[in-house]
């Protein structure tokens, strides 16, 4: 194999991300996230802001000009201009930024309905722009907004524009897919026409995601000889968004054998940052990023994977600092769950395997979440106080409370295949369930009940409101003597009438003890 291509990333997530609807980091947000991309991820730029917006929008500009700076890094930040005579240049400048990603008009329609102007004018007003900024000592890179329209439907004006200004002060032409309309097809075939007509002009290609073609559309032009793509994190951006930062690395590393600087260990980092910061959650089947991407669900897959990896592609998960995960439910099968056993170092034999498959069968078929951090879990309550010979079962049951009242708990158990009903009130739903057990063994059985010594609840790590609680309870009997029962359930008054339950196993069959 040849010398990958090394492709440029620029991420807008800071500008062009930020214009998604409800999204508006603050100037704290921006620097944090500007940190991640240039630090950790290692993107090449990063377009952080639109010139003359507001002064909290100067602040954060500031801000991440400063840190930049310190860094040796602040000509990889860029900011958005406009074609105003000397405003943009000067607000930029004014921040402490030295590179203006100046806005001009890729289309004979925005030249002529939006500015009212001929493309002669336009040239003319740009240049002014131009000669301007080299007088400030700034960089330019030259964005033909609606640049896939003009190439579409005016082509000789797009072509007018790069002769009037490709030997100019521009260091890019930055062209952008702006309203999203491109195939890769299309995109391919437009690009090539403006490399091949100018080879020595460094262009970069800005997808927008409206038909899903942001990431084919980004290969597609990389194919045909662009030398930088433009990303946001998350695929933020106006309407459907750009294309996913993500994403595009991965392709292009995997499928076409492109470079690029990014780290890729720091993708989910900054996925998870911006999630938090612009409040947009990240679907959990998003490529690379998404939490179930690495999850195996049906047991056959799990049991390929330990034959030779036979569910896997180059998508492995540890390149981006995560691990496979073998999901457990109702699908999930002996070998999923001898997966997630072997990763938290718990060796069963086949009957308690099995018995573990069937309890989270059963969970899984009430449509609870099951995670490995659940394992241990209901690994102890199944086989913890396995009782051979259900004698108390419980047939029925209903707690109830209500605002103003005691909970109320009614109950039918069957003792030794005899069925008894109580009912009671209590300080609590649990409270009540109990001494409406006690009535049963008082006025039924004339035996006595154990004491409650000590209720413990606890939940696996992760505090997740759907989370496994499995209840362990001290119970004292009329010798003294002391022991524990345990109940799991996703309901903590579920999982203490569970342990309640096997409490009275145990006094029935003593030999189980």
């Amino acid at each position: 194999m040849g010398e990958r291509k090394q492709i440029e990333i620029m991420d807008c997530t800071l500008r062009d991300g930020e214009q998604t609807n409800g999204v508006s980091f603050l100037p704290h947000e921006k620097l944090m996230i500007a940190r991640a991309l240039l630090s950790d991820v290692k993107v090449d730029r990063i377009e952080i802001a639109s010139a003359g917006v507001s002064e909290g929008e100067k602040d954060a500009v500031r801000m991440i000009c400063r840190y930049a700076e310190l860094n040796g890094v602040l000509n990889k930040v860029e900011v958005l201009g406009f074609v105003d005579g000397n405003k943009s240049v000067d607000w930029i400048h004014d921040c402490g930024c030295r590179v203006i990603n100046l806005l001009a008009k890729g289309s004979l329609k925005h030249c002529e309905l939006q500015l009212k102007k001929t493309i002669d004018e336009h040239i003319h007003d740009i240049v002014e722009v131009l000669d301007y900024a080299k007088k400030s000592n700034m960089q330019v890179n030259l964005y033909l907004e609606d640049w896939s329209s003009g190439m579409k439907d005016s082509p000789e004006y797009v072509f007018k524009l790069i002769d009037s200004l490709h030997d100019k002060n521009i260091c890019r032409f930055l062209l952008p897919d702006t309203l999203g309309i491109l195939s890769p097809t299309q995109t391919m075939d437009y690009i090539s026409q403006v490399v091949e007509r100018y080879p020595d002009v460094h262009f970069d290609f800005h997808a927008h995601n409206d038909y899903d073609m942001a990431v084919a559309n980004s290969l597609a032009a990389v194919k045909a000889g662009v030398k930088g793509l433009h990303v946001t994190v998350n695929g933020l951006g106006e309407r459907c968004g750009n294309a996913p930062l993500s994403s595009v690395h991965v392709v292009l590393k995997d499928m076409y054998a492109f470079s690029t600087n990014i780290d890729e260990t720091s993708l989910v980092y900054i996925t998870h940052l911006v999630e938090g910061y612009s409040g947009i959650a990240v679907a959990p089947n998003t490529p690379i990023v998404g939490d179930n991407v690495f999850t195996q669900v049906a047991g056959v897959h799990a049991d390929g994977d330990n034959k030779d990896k036979l569910y896997c592609n180059d998508l492995v998960p540890e390149r981006f600092g995560r691990h496979r995960e073998y999901a457990l439910g109702k699908n999930s099968g002996k070998a999923n769950i001898t997966q997630n056993l072997n990763e938290l170092g718990l060796v069963l034999n086949p009957e308690q395997t099995k018995a573990v498959t069937q309890r989270i069968t059963q969970l899984g078929d009430r449509k609870e979440l099951v995670t490995q951090e659940d394992l241990p879990y209901i690994v102890s309550d199944v086989l913890k106080h396995s009782i051979p010979d259900e004698k108390v079962r419980l047939v029925s049951y209903m707690v109830s409370t209500s605002y103003g009242m005691r909970p109320i708990a009614s109950l039918k158990v069957s003792i030794n295949d005899v069925c008894y009903e109580a009912d009671s009130t209590g300080d609590g739903q649990y409270d009540a369930f109990v001494k409406a057990l006690r009535k049963v063994y008082k006025n039924n059985l004339n035996r006595e009940f154990p004491l409650l010594d000590n209720y413990q609840v606890s939940i696996p790590p992760g505090g997740r409101t759907d989370a496994l609680v499995q209840t362990i309870i001290t119970w004292i009997k009329s010798d003294g003597k002391m022991f524990r029962t345990r109940g799991l359930d996703a309901d903590q008054t579920e999982a203490a009438i569970k342990a309640t339950i096997k409490m009275l196993n145990m006094i029935e069959n003593p030999e189980s003890r």
